[in-house]
């Protein structure tokens, strides 16, 4: 058998990788690399979700129109329900060690996986990675400007902001799990703090009690509270695909479970409210809370706490973006290893920094959202109902295997996305909550559409013979192996 050093050594061979970076890219981590914890994981999930953007969500929840209470909930419950999604996508990173881009030739085929999926998740992972470092930009901004007398150009403090996040991304997991372990009593250090430094402030409008009972210009009416669930529900499945990255060094199903729920429902609960906090004490005007520190504090000591605080944070919370981004690119290139395509990855977020229109938050997550619901409908109902948890792992890296379907494509998986994506963008209305819908909706329809042209012995609709002089009966046996559900 061969280990996990001889495997990486190969690899690093292979794609000419620098030492001392994480070799795996599309490949399946070996078992004796399964070494991650709860714990650790909870570390990486929980500074994910601590972070100016999901801050400032919360923020803008209250400015447009919610109470508190009601932007609290959004957050929260909409985290809640895109887990659920998520974690069953996450299984197959624990089950069998590859990252979720390769999980979805499975179903998509091997170049639908890289055309649909692939592509739609790097451009999310470079976009959130621009929004995140011009958010903490933004507030390092006026933190220097409180501290010099000088305001900075946003544009150049987030490219260099940039740069400096993209250097730890490239090294790979086990970067994550270092800066992960760092981050977490600093992040929850500097949250209390500025709770407490919300709350002490003397203007009443700051009051706990007043915070709490803040109604809002619109309160909990209906459409808007679905509208702020819908956003939350959708930045959840834009990392629909990438869920499994995340957990293929994970011991177990439990330590991954545990370790992501947890994390993801306390991340997401605690910064909506610092967020929805500094919001409803400003009467709405305020949607960061960084900045706000700025504007209420004058301590120096304040102020570094800041930096330090934004630093580490959007650190934490970009190199994920990056990783995924990176593994997302390394799918769609085979022959470029990890590195190199989160090297790339980088190159393209930092220069993306530099568009100030990234900051446009619900209309990017709502445009991202009317994708990705369908893409993640497809993708959980496959492999919850139709293939039973089970995937061929052999057959993901085989060109002509039982995943190459028709010329590399599903058509049935392309065809529920393109109708989910129309109706979600289309059809259905933001009170029904349309991602969340429409994921639904997809997923069901795959599931039985899969089902009928099973029964009605159809298989040459969705899969094709390995090659194109193979003879009806070859042709007719490929499609039995690529519709079985084992």
């Amino acid at each position: 058998m061969t280990s996990a050093i001889d495997i990486e050594r190969r690899l690093r061979e292979r794609y000419r990788q620098p030492a001392g970076v994480e070799q795996f890219g599309i490949e399946p981590v070996p078992e004796e690399r399964k070494t991650t914890g709860w714990f650790d994981l909870f570390s990486i999930m929980f500074n994910f979700l601590i972070n100016p953007g999901t801050m400032l969500s919360g923020g803008l929840m209250v400015a447009a129109g919610l109470s508190f209470q009601a932007a609290l909930a959004a957050g929260f419950f909409g985290t809640i329900v895109a887990l659920v999604f998520y974690l069953i996508m996450a299984t197959l990173g624990v089950d069998y060690g590859i990252p979720g881009q390769v999980a979805t030739r499975a179903v998509y085929g091997l170049r639908g996986a890289k055309l649909i999926p692939s592509l739609l998740r790097t451009l999310v992972s470079i976009y959130w990675f621009s929004f995140q470092t011009l958010v903490g930009a933004s507030a390092i901004v006026a933190v220097l400007a409180k501290m010099t007398g000088t305001t900075y150009p946003l544009v150049w403090v987030s490219v260099i902001f940039g740069l400096i996040q993209a250097c730890v991304a490239v090294i790979g997991f086990g970067s994550l799990k270092v800066l992960a372990r760092v981050a977490l009593p600093i992040k929850v250090m500097v949250l209390a703090y500025l709770f407490v430094l919300f709350a002490r402030h003397d203007d009443p409008n700051f009051e706990l009690a007043k915070v709490l009972s803040y109604p809002g210009a619109s309160g909990w009416t209906w459409v808007l509270l679905a509208g702020w669930l819908n956003v939350t529900i959708a930045g959840w499945l834009t990392n629909i695909t990438d869920a499994a990255d995340f957990a293929r060094y994970t011991r177990s199903r439990t330590d991954m479970w545990v370790g992501t729920f947890t994390a993801g429902a306390l991340g997401a609960l605690l910064s909506t409210a610092l967020g929805a906090y500094g919001a409803a004490a400003t009467l709405g005007k305020v949607t960061n809370p960084f900045v706000l520190t700025a504007q209420i504090e004058t301590s120096w000591v304040a102020f570094l706490v800041v930096l330090v605080f934004l630093c580490v944070d959007d650190w934490t919370i970009n190199v994920l973006n990056l990783y995924s981004a990176g593994l997302s690119l390394s799918n769609m290139f085979e022959r470029l290893g990890r590195f190199w395509t989160t090297l790339i990855a980088s190159v393209l977020g930092v220069a993306l920094c530099g568009d100030p229109d990234v900051l446009n938050f619900f209309r990017y997550v709502s445009m991202f959202g009317n994708v990705f619901s369908p893409v993640a409908g497809v993708l959980v109902f496959d492999y919850l109902f139709v293939r039973r948890m089970q995937i061929d792992v052999a057959a993901l890296y085989e060109p002509k295997g039982r995943y190459r379907y028709w010329v590399g494509f599903n058509p049935i998986a392309v065809a529920w996305t393109a109708f989910g994506f129309l109706i979600c963008t289309y059809v259905i209305p933001t009170a029904w909550i349309p991602v969340l819908l429409t994921l639904l909706i997809t997923g069901f329809g795959y599931m039985l559409t899969v089902g009928i042209m099973q029964r009605a012995k159809m298989r040459d609709l969705w899969a094709v013979s390995p090659s194109p002089g193979a003879t009806y009966a070859a042709h007719a046996r490929a499609n039995a192996r690529a519709c079985s559900l084992g």
